[in-house]
């Protein structure tokens, strides 16, 4: 590790990180006030998977920068360069005109999406989802009187953090204490086979297409003529790391096609290589009509999210000149940023030279077959499930019941992992009561002794924790 910064310096920023600086996603208790009692986490430095604290700890990072991002991993030069050229040339100039990375990057990532043609730049992954949820709204309203509006989401998916895409949030603790919600979003039931004990009705075989079916269900009982998209993970992340069964996507987009509903898959985890393909739902022959992605585009060098459509989608904002509301009224500032685009064609470039789609594939088949060799060991992991490099482990205190482990003690699990310099993640204050799967997302040049360190890891984590 190179800190360039001295000790005395370090301990300044811990202070000021202390004073100033809001977290996300934790409670800074431990932290400050009168009962404090450690520091806020600095990561300092980061080299391929690996990523160096304050302290100069050691850590392998499995979940690729906490939230599923660094794809092509820590300390890419050649991305830097990339931006740092793009920016000194021309950094920034709003949306309603265009730059040359932002043409480009366009052009490369449709060729990774047939039948997808246009791309809309914006700044994080709830705002791509903003824009998909503003074009169905306006679609209604231009087509269908306004009436054709509701945007169905699935329990325990989640698609963003603003009041809009929370209103399509299927985590009900991350909603919790944030409504009243926009109107005209419905919720479907989730496709996790392991809990299909849960579901009344649900069949011991054909589940995917049963649990499908449900959708059109609520499709009846809203009214076909009210609901205007589908928005869907691929593989629901937080929610679980939920691989959809077989026979729910090809039903899903027979439901979808029959009653002229726009399908909108949201990618923000899952795209740019995190399933051993370009993105998750090219693994379950579906066209969607909508893609929003985030994330792993840029691997977090710069900010860039994208909303993309099919020309379908995008003829009906342009058909009508005369019209002065006749295309989409939005704009994103930091759409308008240059870095983004710059930073994900090097990063497109990365994935495809260093054939990390195909490394996705083989580190993904060997983790869960360590992930499998967990569960012959040790009775709490329950479950076993994933798609290429994005897997997750749900914990159990009984096989038969499927009753989880307590959210507190999947916490203790992470820590233990965390002692022994291996980051991973868990569900967390996401679905009531079932905040107990592990969930595995290392960067996409893991090597089998990186997979292998990783489930060392918890190994020994679960043995000390659970016995």
């Amino acid at each position: 590790m190179n800190i360039f910064i001295s000790p005395n310096d370090l301990e300044a920023v811990v202070e000021a990180d202390r004073a100033h600086v809001w977290h996300h996603l934790v409670q800074h208790a431990p932290w400050v006030g009168p009962e404090a009692k450690g520091d806020p986490r600095i990561i300092v430095e980061g080299k391929g998977l690996r990523v160096w604290d304050q302290h100069g700890k050691e850590h392998i990072d499995a979940v690729a920068g906490g939230v599923w991002t660094v794809n092509v991993g820590y300390g890419r030069e050649s991305i830097a360069d990339a931006v740092r050229e793009q920016i000194l040339k021309m950094n920034f100039f709003g949306g309603t005109a265009g730059s040359i990375p932002g043409a480009r990057f366009a052009e490369k990532l449709m060729s990774k999406m047939p039948g997808m043609t246009r791309v809309y730049y914006a700044n994080s992954g709830s705002e791509a989802n903003e824009k998909a949820f503003k074009m169905v709204r306006q679609i209604a309203h231009k087509r269908y009187g306004g009436k054709k509006h509701k945007i169905l989401y699935r329990d325990r998916d989640y698609h963003g953090s603003t009041l809009a895409t929370m209103s399509a949030g299927g985590q009900d603790e991350r909603n919790a204490q944030y409504g009243p919600f926009a109107p005209g979003f419905i919720r479907v039931p989730h496709c996790l086979e392991y809990r299909k004990h849960e579901q009344e009705g649900a069949p011991d075989q054909h589940y995917g297409e049963w649990a499908a079916d449900q959708i059109e269900e609520v499709i009846l009982r809203e009214g076909p003529d009210t609901v205007g998209a589908l928005c869907l993970e691929p593989v629901t992340a937080g929610g679980g790391v939920i691989t959809p069964p077989e026979g729910y996507w090809p039903r899903v987009q027979e439901i979808c096609r029959k009653y002229d509903i726009l399908l909108h898959i949201d990618e923000v985890v899952c795209g740019m290589g995190r399933t051993g393909t370009w993105f998750g739902y090219q693994n379950y022959d579906v066209q969607p009509d909508i893609v929003t992605m985030a994330k792993g585009v840029a691997s977090g060098y710069a900010a860039i999210s994208c909303c993309v459509t099919t020309e379908k989608v995008f003829e009906l904002f342009s058909d009508d000149a005369s019209d002065p509301l006749n295309y989409f009224r939005d704009i994103s500032t930091f759409g308008g940023c240059t870095a983004g685009p710059a930073a994900a064609l090097e990063n497109m470039r990365i994935l495809e030279d260093e054939e990390l789609l195909q490394n996705t594939l083989d580190m993904g088949a060997r983790m869960m077959g360590n992930l499998n060799a967990l569960m012959d060991k040790h009775a709490v992991a329950g479950d076993a499930r994933g798609k290429g490099l994005f897997c997750g482990l749900e914990l159990v205190t009984d096989r038969d019941t499927k009753e989880p482990v307590p959210e507190k003690l999947v916490g203790a699990v992470v820590g233990e992992c965390n002692a022994q310099g291996v980051i991973i993640g868990a569900t967390n204050r996401s679905v009531p009561g079932k905040n107990n799967t592990l969930c595995f997302s290392p960067p996409l040049i893991a090597t089998a002794d990186d997979i292998d360190a990783i489930t060392d890891a918890v190994d020994n984590a679960l043995g000390k924790v659970f016995g």
